[in-house]
């Protein structure tokens, strides 16, 4: 079974804290986690599933370690790869561009080649626009820390769940 690696980029600390979230319930023999300002392109090669985490910046943007790595995306054959999404996000505060970074993100991994897998519904969140949603569903696993972080434990499990199978591992 191959290893997963799950790469983040924060903030605030809160999608770290997620991304651990993840890793213990996946199990954290099978995932490892890397904040993306200490990663290279060469350490996406290591993986054959790899999971993405990264909130909404301001308005619609990437957090600054992604917008960092952002052209180093283009180093990276992602072909083969199943590729899942998480982000944070304030769906009232944000409501016309909930989730811009995970789309952005899961867009150009999609150009690079990658299987995007992961995909979540869009029930039971209120907003207006979001470039994470595709053909009706977001492109990966979307929390809201501000205003649903009761929901947050349960998503977790459904999702990893989910990934389980997609995955395969």
């Amino acid at each position: 079974m191959g290893r997963i690696g799950l790469f983040y980029g924060t903030q605030t600390g809160n999608t770290e804290t997620l991304a651990e979230m993840i890793q213990k319930e996946y199990g954290a023999d099978k995932v490892d986690v890397i904040n993306i300002a200490d990663a290279s392109p060469a350490d996406f090669d290591r993986y054959s599933y790899v999971i993405i985490g990264c909130p909404t910046w301001n308005i619609g943007e990437l957090v600054v370690d992604w917008e960092d790595f952002y052209p180093s995306l283009d180093k990276i054959d992602f072909s083969g790869k199943k590729v899942a999404y998480f982000g944070p996000g304030d769906q009232v505060g944000y409501a016309d561009n909930f989730q811009d970074a995970m789309g952005i993100l899961a867009e150009k991994c999609a150009e690079r080649g990658a299987i995007n897998v992961g995909r979540w519904p869009t029930d039971g969140y209120d907003f207006n626009e979001s470039k994470a949603v595709v053909d009706g569903y977001f492109v990966g696993l979307t929390l809201d820390e501000d205003n649903q972080p009761k929901l947050t434990q349960e998503r977790i499990q459904k999702w990893v769940a989910q990934l389980k199978q997609e995955f395969g591992v």
